[in-house]
């Protein structure tokens, strides 16, 4: 290979020497050369005696042909006008010159006699004929007096030897001189190859509808077991071993399927259902737009964790973040918000949102913020998205998408697959939908209903779901993890009461409170059983209440019926002054999936009472959390606390708190970091030539494009909408919000809806 390079470096300087005289000199030297020629034919004379049964040679005409082009040459050179471009002109008179001679040298009677005349003699090449010398010798004339010429003149073919013809030359110098690599013959794929990997991607749905993923991974490995051993019966002799038998049965199956698709050049672009062009981002930053189902100032947990979120991915400073909220219009705020607060453009919410926001993480937020249409529902006590909530995300910015609540934005969502339009979706459950659905009339049937609708849209919109707890329906692809803190407000003011406590100060003077939205799901039926069940034995036991709702006159007039030592305040905010003084804070809900509340109680170094259920396992782990299995259990633990001081947080307790940390979590189990990095990852993977996940169609994607198609298809009609509870009219947005949102009709954006 060497060789070859030092060659082709040697032709390359030759040609530039070359060409550097051609302005100058060659008029004059071709015009010796054409004299010469015509002069004498050009005869090969005979080498020797045993050469005269030889063909005679006739003469060579070639240098008539070559005239006319080389008339052209000194026309074009001697003209006043002539301007010196080598890269474009120079090279186009050279391959004329090259193709006039090499073909006539091809010429088939020439070649033949000219090669068995001078392998006679073994000088092939050491040619004696006399205007070849000629112009040989002229050649190396020329030679000597181009090493005075200057090397400026140099410079202007410096780029030819790196350009990419040359490089392309070269590689194919490098193929021809390489030998052909033997092919291998891949055999085909058999039955049981074919019904294992069938089996392996139908998992999820054989899951849904009752068959266990472990019951279908043994199916994989007996069938791919079988064909193994029909392979070792030919490979090994008998008394043999093999040594792959602890192999994963995947990892062979994936690699013996990616195998056979390269040797056939399948490569799959994307399937019936799914729509293969994803966005791809020209910037260097990637995307992430955060889309939730509340927004401040209502304080729920969908309108107040998804804007922490938002501030501390943006403030790592490695990806773009939009936040994308519900826009109410002003007879809906007036429902929702608190305190008849309202908004009159969606710019004076935003600043009330980043006002609240920046207060509470003592830092400059940098982040979009964004509104889609909402409506809220009286019935279902939410905000329930108006038209394609999707649209509201520019296609520029289309890259990671962050579904706050996947099930409660797709219920009615009619518009692009979430999935199609963006590379990678991630849905955090926030809300234990089934366990409010049951407490209605019909409840049963209605959460069979809704468990199915649930996996439906999040099987079909999300790449990745997270639970925040085992509380929830489990999901397809669903993880179990924690990915929301607390204010940091709250852990400043359990430092500055464990700071008074070491000074030795009282700082808990009160009992025990509970707070929260005052309806019954929202655990205060549970607190109210309990309290009414052990009123005997909690005598003398006080407790302050905080919240407002829709069931707060029901429940306070439940309290009083009871005569229950219970005090009833309007709520307020959790880090308000005037809750500081509490020390337990008594949380019986079973309905949470993850309390927030309960969080903040930690961080502020209280006692928390809570129930031994799914959706408080995260804080187990704290000492001043006690848990209760049943009623009785509960009278101890609220005396246990009563009794005792609640113990100061640890920095690693802290820590695990912090709103830093669960964005860690985020990033961990949302598969996030990985898709941040994957552009890296797929160009190593380009490298190494073969890729199975392009390779191979999967068939659960495309059943999950089949679910979403049906799913489009099916809120698209009105009347189904109706049926299933959606709020009349919210297929598209309507008037007032092309008016607050400053959007064009929805007969405009769409002319035939839904194409």
């Amino acid at each position: 290979m060497e060789e070859v390079r030092s060659s082709a470096d040697a032709d390359l300087q030759l040609i530039k020497t070359r060409a550097n005289s051609f302005k100058n000199l060659a008029d004059k030297e071709l015009e010796n050369f054409i004299n010469s020629a015509s002069k004498s034919p050009f005869i090969v004379p005979t080498i020797t005696a045993s050469a005269t049964t030889a063909p005679q040679p006739q003469e060579i005409d070639f240098v008539k042909k070559l005239r006319p082009k080389l008339s052209e040459i000194r026309r074009a050179y001697s003209s006043p006008d002539f301007k010196w471009a080598p890269k474009g002109k120079l090279r186009i008179y050279l391959s004329s010159i090259k193709n006039a001679i090499v073909a006539e040298e091809e010429d088939e009677s020439f070649g033949k006699w000219r090669r068995e005349r001078f392998k006679e003699e073994g000088q092939f090449g050491e040619v004696n004929w006399e205007p070849i010398k000629a112009f040989r010798t002229r050649l190396r004339e020329l030679e000597e007096e181009l090493k005075s010429i200057s090397s400026s003149s140099v410079d202007i073919f410096e780029g030819i030897k790196n350009s990419e013809f040359v490089e392309k030359v070269k590689s194919s110098l490098k193929s021809i001189c390489k030998e052909p690599e033997e092919t291998k013959v891949v055999p085909p794929l058999d039955v049981p190859e074919l019904l294992a990997y069938l089996v392996r991607q139908s998992s999820p749905f054989l899951d849904q509808i009752g068959i266990r993923r472990d019951i279908s991974d043994k199916i994989v490995e007996s069938l791919c077991r079988k064909r193994r051993n029909k392979l070792l019966l030919h490979a090994f002799p008998e008394g043999e071993s093999s040594l792959i038998e602890g192999d994963n049965m995947n990892d062979e199956l994936d690699l013996r399927i990616a195998s056979v698709l390269q040797s056939t050049g399948h490569h799959y672009e994307g399937g019936f259902w799914s729509d293969s062009t994803r966005q791809n981002l020209s910037d260097g930053k990637r995307h992430v737009a955060i889309v939730t189902t509340a927004s401040l100032p209502w304080m729920t947990g969908t309108a107040v964790n998804p804007l922490f979120r938002a501030a501390y991915l943006a403030k790592s400073e490695n990806q773009n973040v939009t936040l994308l909220v519900p826009w109410l219009c002003k007879s809906d705020q007036e429902l929702v918000y608190p305190n008849n607060l309202t908004f009159s453009s969606p710019e004076e919410q935003e600043l009330y949102i980043r006002s609240w926001l920046e207060e509470r993480v003592g830092f400059k937020t940098d982040f979009k913020i964004s509104f889609y249409p909402g409506k809220f529902s009286k019935e279902r006590r939410s905000i329930l998205p108006a038209g394609d909530t999707s649209q509201f995300i520019p296609s520029r910015d289309a890259d990671i998408a962050i579904l706050e609540e996947p099930e409660h934005l797709n219920w009615y969502h009619h518009g692009k697959r979430w999935t199609d339009k963006f590379n990678h979706v991630v849905g955090i459950v926030h809300t234990n939908y089934l366990e409010y659905i049951k407490r209605e009339k019909n409840g049963a049937l209605q959460a069979f209903l809704v468990k199915h609708v649930n996996n439906w849209v999040t099987r079909a919109h999300c790449d990745k779901v997270l639970r925040l707890s085992a509380a929830t329906q489990d999901l397809p692809k669903s993880v179990v993890c924690n990915v929301h803190g607390v204010n940091p407000k709250f852990l400043k003011i359990g430092e500055k009461v464990a700071a008074e406590r070491q000074g030795g100060q009282q700082v808990f003077s009160e009992g025990a409170y509970f707070l929260g939205k005052m309806v019954w799901a929202k655990g205060y039926r549970e607190l109210i059983d309990l309290l009414a069940k052990h009123k005997s034995d909690l005598d003398g036991f006080n407790m302050d209440v905080f919240g407002n709702g829709e069931d707060a006159h029901e429940v306070q007039s439940t309290a009083r019926r009871l005569n229950l030592n219970v005090n009833f305040m309007k709520g307020r905010d959790h880090a308000d002054d005037s809750l500081h003084s509490y020390k337990v804070f008594i949380n019986p809900s079973i309905s949470d999936v993850l309390c927030t509340a309960t969080a903040e109680a930690l961080a502020m170094g209280k006692f928390v009472v809570c129930a031994d259920h799914p959706s408080n396992e995260f804080f187990r782990a704290f000492p001043n959390c006690l848990t209760y299995k049943t009623s009785e259990d509960f009278v101890a633990k609220v005396k246990e606390a009563l009794t005792n001081e609640p113990q100061p947080l640890s920095p690693e307790e802290q820590y695990k708190l912090s709103w830093e940390a669960a964005t860690q979590r985020f990033m961990e189990y949302s598969d996030l970091d990985k898709v941040l990095t994957s552009e890296t990852r797929r160009e190593r993977r380009s490298r190494k030539g073969m890729e199975k996940s392009v390779s191979m169609p999967n068939l659960g994607g495309m059943v999950d494009g089949g679910l979403a198609f049906a799913h489009y298809y099916l809120t698209g009609n009105e009347f189904l909408r109706l049926c299933t509870g959606a709020i009349p009219g919210s297929r598209d947005y309507d008037k007032q919000h092309c008016k607050d949102l400053h959007l064009l009709p929805p007969q405009v954006e769409n002319p035939i809806y839904g194409w």
